[in-house]
């Protein structure tokens, strides 16, 4: 499956190399900056010494400029983001790629769900695109105890997988979803992050490689999750595994993989409230709910609609600049060959008349939308998405029955725990965000919603009442995504 923005090896190294130069003079410009940082920081003069050590307001503050100011394309975004990568010391990776079915009734299963969740006008819905399958690679990954930096054996990847799962001690599937903004990224550049969660729970994942925008639109990346969750639970013929029990299944992702968590979610919850079954190599297959859902913070509002109402923190905390909501996050990529977009489009992964759509941005979802759902798990800092990740987890845990574990961690970036792998703040969000994943398949009736905050600095633990976590009441908050002024209309539910 192609998802890079050239195949052509000459050209994509010459996209490689003009990304890095950019990013090189961007830090080399940042140097004066930098220093004022830490001569602020080391005299206690600025707000963030109260609260960061010094690497991590460094490496935000450095890492803001390179977020906003580079003027790289996306093409040489994905040309430096998909450079091939190796296995990371004990783990093991076994490659498997999914075969379209075929039948149409994945697609058809998608396409359906897109049309029976809003009304939309005649002339707007024959816009929506509907996606071809592709192939859908995906790395099967487990922690490889005593395997040090040896390479993996040279055997077949069927061989590969047999001896990986006699590393395997729990019966968890981690069907892992990777962030980047849905342009960037891929399971290989989340080796050592999936490892992680596969060490500290003893299961296996299965890291997907979904298709990338702008190239693919909404819903061809929801299609390749909802393909790789059909692959667990019923095996295509040339498939290495066995069948996985939905209850041993738990969806994780970070950041865009959060949305496409939580969207595929919804989407299977739609799909049980219809009755709806998918042919799916052969046979009518039904579609069950995974033992729960894990997401580290979590995109869940591309339309943008409640940052402005999230206050300054973000502007200090968070490495990722202030969206343009418009075209979904940055405003300082150049143009190239993939973007804009031919026929023209405002936002990088959907249509403009899908982009507030349920399974777009998840925040639009109203709680009788989560009736069965499995326990859900979230986290968050001081971040642009922060607010509405504080928004959905107090709508769950208030207006609905599912299970909420919510931990908020005082200063903190987009997903700290993957940029500061080492910190102890970031053990702390390793160990709840695996944890959360055991208790799913091992003690599920014994989840209770609960909410959190972590003073990092500390390493102190709050409790808290979801009431509080925002101001906004959800009342508010649900008015100001339905009459934001934006580009995206909201669709009327159905």
């Amino acid at each position: 499956m192609v998802v890079q923005a050239d195949t052509d090896p000459k050209v994509t190294q010459e996209l490689r190399q003009s990304a890095r130069s950019k990013y090189a003079w961007t830090a080399v410009r940042s140097i004066p900056y930098a220093a004022w940082i830490a001569t602020q920081h080391v005299l206690g003069l600025s707000e963030q010494s109260q609260h960061v050590d010094i690497w991590t307001r460094l490496f935000v503050g450095v890492g803001q400029s390179l977020m906003s100011g580079t003027g790289t394309s996306i093409a040489e975004i994905q040309a430096v983001t998909l450079r091939p990568r190796t296995v990371p010391a004990n783990t093991w990776i076994s490659m498997y790629t999914s075969p379209p079915p075929p039948e149409t009734g994945a697609v058809d299963a998608v396409m359906g769900a897109i049309n029976s969740m809003v009304r939309l006008e005649p002339d707007v819905a024959r816009l929506t695109r509907t996606p071809d399958y592709v192939p859908v690679e995906a790395e099967w990954t487990a922690y490889r105890p005593g395997g040090g930096k040896a390479p993996l054996p040279d055997i077949l990847e069927k061989e590969k997988y047999s001896e990986m799962m006699k590393d395997v001690t729990e019966p968890i599937t981690i069907l892992y979803l990777h962030g980047g903004g849905y342009t960037m990224l891929d399971p290989q550049s989340h080796r050592p992050f999936v490892k992680q969660l596969c060490k500290r729970t003893g299961g296996r994942a299965y890291s997907v490689r979904y298709r990338l925008s702008p190239q693919a639109v909404f819903p061809a990346a929801l299609l390749d999750a909802f393909v790789s969750y059909l692959t667990l639970l019923y095996p295509p013929p040339d498939a290495y595994h066995a069948p996985v029990k939905p209850e041993h299944i738990v969806i994780a992702g970070e950041s865009a993989g959060g949305n496409l968590t939580m969207s595929l979610l919804q989407l299977l919850l739609e799909l049980r409230r219809n009755n709806v079954r998918v042919a799916w190599h052969g046979k009518e297959r039904e579609i069950p709910v995974p033992a729960g859902a894990a997401c580290n913070s979590p995109w869940l509002d591309l339309t943008h609609s409640l940052i402005p109402h999230g206050g300054d923190k973000p502007l200090k905390y968070d490495i990722l600049s202030e969206p343009a909501p418009e075209i979904g996050w940055s405003k300082s990529e150049r143009e190239d060959h993939l973007w804009p977009t031919n026929p023209p489009r405002l936002n990088f992964y959907a249509d403009d008349h899908l982009v507030a759509h349920p399974l777009v941005s998840v925040i639009g979802t109203r709680p009788e939308d989560w009736a069965g759902s499995p326990p859900i798990y979230m986290c968050t800092g001081w971040e642009q998405l922060g607010t509405e990740a504080r928004v959905f987890a107090r709508r769950l845990a208030t207006k609905t029955d599912v299970p909420v574990v919510f931990d908020d961690y005082e200063a903190m970036p987009h997903c700290f725990a993957l940029i500061f792998p080492k910190t102890p703040a970031a053990d702390h969000c390793w160990n709840g965000w695996s944890s959360f994943i055991k208790r799913c398949v091992n003690e599920p009736g014994q989840i209770e919603s609960k909410a959190t905050r972590v003073i990092p600095k500390t390493m102190v633990e709050e409790e808290t009442d979801f009431e509080t976590l925002m101001s906004l009441n959800d009342d508010e908050c649900r008015t100001i995504f339905e009459r934001q002024i934006s580009p995206f209309k909201v669709a009327s539910r159905l």
